[in-house]
């Protein structure tokens, strides 16, 4: 690898915005000061322009949907737009076809992105009514998380047999990362509106359906059933108010047994958006009130919530225009998540410091990924620049996924990426890729 010398950045790490430059040798950095000079002929020098440098963005939650379900999205196509997005590791969940319920599936799937990633990977491993003893094989230091669906959603894979819940709490030796709606309240929910409006049930009542009593019966019962066995418990993509007094913030994050996430699309959208968007931004958890939305940012500030992920989850524009009962839940999100929060950066809302801190510092520090994260000397060069004053707007043109829709389609964002470098290598500048060179497998300091 060659060596790089970013000069004249805004660093933003670790809660200070600092200037300087970076210099990057065998995609690692090796050494961050306010001036660097130029130590050899072969280097490529990359000038920031008084743009802000960050670390690369680490996405917890998504699925690129292969193997088995590629129309929607692929590791390829998936992890290019990432890249595009900032984003220089991701996590994959594993209900692909097949599951990725053996530790022979899971192997399967590494050996996939090795050929194929732009963007640092690793998957989660699936839990199942009856697969306790390949949890049990799932090696710490190589492998993220387990994935647990306590409520049924794209690719079912519902963990319903409570005893073998609290089997899995008590056993699994990695994090649980724990999708929580409860089952029994959403089927009644939608029986009451089948009767009454057949298979055509307006998007508004969605966030009815899968409702805030829903998310807070399996999120409470999941805390609970941590706080009794001792598991290390992440739960994902809170989306009401109600949830959040089931988190607290009295702990440095890599002291907390018990940890919460938050999804861009919450952030972003509410209840008020479904006359307009309709079923392109039906999501399970569903998008709920001003108020939920709100009081999620309000959580992200004072560090309840501890994660800001995305749970990209693309399927094809036709499957979404299905009528309610038949439109899947889910879309893509990893192209534009940081221009997302940039924007909101500009509205006043959150501090470049806070994005970084819940998008690249924590996810690391939550999962132990060892040397990522942050813009320190010893670290992976995972890193990117974004202009805050290079106003462009979603279109279909440059819109890099394979489902070729974005719910953020119209938008005009203040902010873009410039430059994403993977492990020292520049993959992404300015709308244009480089020579595909994959990622690197995710390892845990664990």
């Amino acid at each position: 690898m060659k060596k790089v010398l970013i000069k004249n950045a805004r660093i933003v790490n670790e809660g200070k915005i600092t200037e300087g430059d970076v210099f990057v040798d065998n995609g690692i950095i090796t050494e961050i000061a306010s001036n660097i000079s130029a130590k050899s002929g072969d280097l490529t020098i990359i000038d920031a322009e008084g743009n802000y440098l960050l670390p690369g963005l680490i996405d917890d939650q998504v699925h690129f949907r292969e193997p088995g379900l590629t129309h929607k999205e692929t590791l390829e196509g998936g992890s290019k737009a990432a890249v595009a997005g900032g984003i220089t590791s991701f996590i994959e969940m594993p209900n692909t076809q097949p599951q990725t319920t053996t530790i022979e599936l899971l192997e399967e799937k590494f050996k996939l992105a090795e050929k194929k990633s732009y963007a640092n990977y690793s998957f989660m491993f699936g839990g199942t009514n009856d697969n306790l003893e390949e949890i049990k094989k799932i090696d710490p230091k190589n492998t993220a998380a387990l994935k647990l669906f306590l409520g049924s959603s794209t690719g079912n894979m519902l963990v319903d047999d409570e005893k073998v819940l609290e089997k899995i709490f008590k056993e699994s030796p990695v994090l649980i990362a724990a999708h929580c709606e409860d089952e029994a309240t959403i089927k009644k929910n939608m029986e009451e509106c089948v009767e009454r409006y057949g298979d055509d049930i307006p998007i508004e009542l969605h966030p009815k359906i899968r409702s805030e009593e829903a998310c807070f019966i399996s999120s409470s019962k999941a805390v609970a059933l941590a706080k009794k066995t001792g598991a290390r418990l992440h739960v994902f993509h809170i989306s009401t108010a109600k949830e959040l007094k089931l988190f607290e913030n009295k702990k440095p994050l890599k002291d907390k047994k018990i940890t919460a996430e938050v999804c861009i699309h919450h952030l972003w959208f509410n209840d008020e958006d479904y006359a307009k968007k309709g079923t392109f931004i039906k999501w399970n958890p569903a998008v709920k009130t001003k108020d939920d939305q709100e009081a999620l940012m309000k959580a992200v500030l004072d560090d309840k919530i501890d994660v800001i992920a995305t749970d990209h989850a693309p399927h094809t524009k036709e499957e979404k225009k299905n009528v309610y009962t038949k439109a899947p839940s889910g879309g893509p999100l990893v192209q534009h998540a940081l221009p997302a929060m940039l924007q909101l950066h500009h509205q006043g809302k959150i501090s470049l410091e806070k994005i970084v801190e819940k998008m690249c510092h924590n996810p690391a520090i939550l999962f132990q990924i060892e040397k990522r994260g942050f813009i320190r000397e010893g670290y992976k060069a995972d890193l990117v620049i974004v202009d805050l004053n290079a106003p462009w707007a979603v279109q279909p043109g440059n819109i890099l996924y394979k489902c070729g829709w974005s719910p953020f389609e119209g938008t005009t964002f203040k902010s873009r990426v410039t430059h994403t470098l993977v492990n020292g290598n520049l993959v992404y500048k300015n709308f244009q890729f480089t020579p595909f060179v994959p990622g690197e497998r995710l390892t845990f300091d664990r």
